[in-house]
């Protein structure tokens, strides 16, 4: 493959993007205020402006479980659109790699056996909470495989599993579970019991959001198939035990409540043995280490705010 000299990322003020541009800063990063990538004449404008050589797709709309669940048609409509017009407008432009961004939230709700793998991705339909975002995100897999087995050009996929970590959106109406967990944590005094959603007994693999930063470059590299390769790491814990492993990073004495509503898919861990095959031995960052790194982080960007 030739090198690559110009790489744009959409999303490139989002969660993943601004961490992959501490790592990448040659790279051109997109944000939604320069181009609103719903419009196609703005994707248009964008390639026409700036002729990368490869995209990474990382552009979507995310929230919650809560949010998700309310507003299954906003997700569906502005991640199908956006995917959709950036992979059209790539395709047009000549743009020959293009690397897109899905989600493990696109797997059925329920598989016959776990981990499931890249082919049960289209064995039943995703979990009801996420509905609409899940559909969206199989749509740009489809749009990604038939581009590229009609027109030859090199577009794949890569899906992460649920992400957290530093500089992570930990606004309690929209944030995924780990960052509201953070939120709820640093808010609590000595003593308290934190009201949680669900009942502590789903499994979760949650991602830290620098091993996957860490990862996309060699996917750009290394990933040529239409294969939607998972990225998830080797852990896979029950909620409750994610809120105790916070709890014991901390100076306090917390204890958590569940209400039992909007639990979510029970399980929904993913095998990386397609992706320690294509890029041999890989390490994630252990939930214990990542969580404590995160809340830290967290806290100091609250204790910044509270003197500014």
């Amino acid at each position: 493959m030739e090198a690559l000299q110009k790489v744009l990322v959409t999303g490139g003020s989002g969660f993943v993007g601004r961490r992959l541009h501490r790592i990448k800063p040659d790279w051109i990063y997109i944000s939604s205020k320069e181009y609103d990538l719903r419009d196609p004449s703005a994707c248009r404008a964008m390639f026409a402006d700036h002729h990368p050589d490869a995209v990474i797709h990382l552009a979507a709309r995310t929230g919650g479980i809560k949010e998700n669940a309310a507003h299954q048609a906003e997700f569906y409509y502005e991640n199908l659109i956006v995917g959709t017009n950036v992979i059209h407008a790539a395709y047009m432009a000549g743009v020959r790699r293009l690397l897109v961004s899905l989600s493990t939230c696109a797997w059925p709700d329920v598989v016959e056996r776990y981990p499931f793998t890249e082919e049960d991705l289209l064995k039943g339909a995703p979990a009801p909470t996420n509905f609409g975002y899940g559909e969206a995100k199989r749509a740009l897999y489809a749009h990604a495989r038939t581009y590229r087995e009609q027109y030859g050009v090199d577009y794949s996929c890569f899906s992460p599993s649920n992400m957290y970590g530093p500089g992570n959106n930990f606004d309690l109406d929209a944030s995924h579970f780990v960052s509201a967990l953070i939120s709820k944590v640093a808010a609590a005094k000595d003593g308290d019991t934190i009201a949680m959603w669900g009942t502590g007994k789903p499994l979760r693999q949650q991602l830290f959001v620098d091993d996957l930063v860490r990862i996309i470059p060699l996917l750009l590299e290394h990933h040529h198939t239409d294969v939607p390769l998972i990225v998830a790491p080797d852990e896979n814990l029950s909620v409750m035990a994610l809120c105790t492993a916070l709890a014991s990073q901390v100076d306090k004495r917390i204890t958590f409540s569940f209400n039992n509503q909007l639990d979510g898919q029970y399980r929904k861990d993913g095998s990386n043995r397609r992706l320690k095959k294509l890029l041999g031995p890989v390490t994630f960052t252990s939930f214990l280490k990542g969580v404590k790194e995160t809340y830290e982080w967290y806290v100091h960007e609250q204790a910044g705010r509270g003197s500014s």
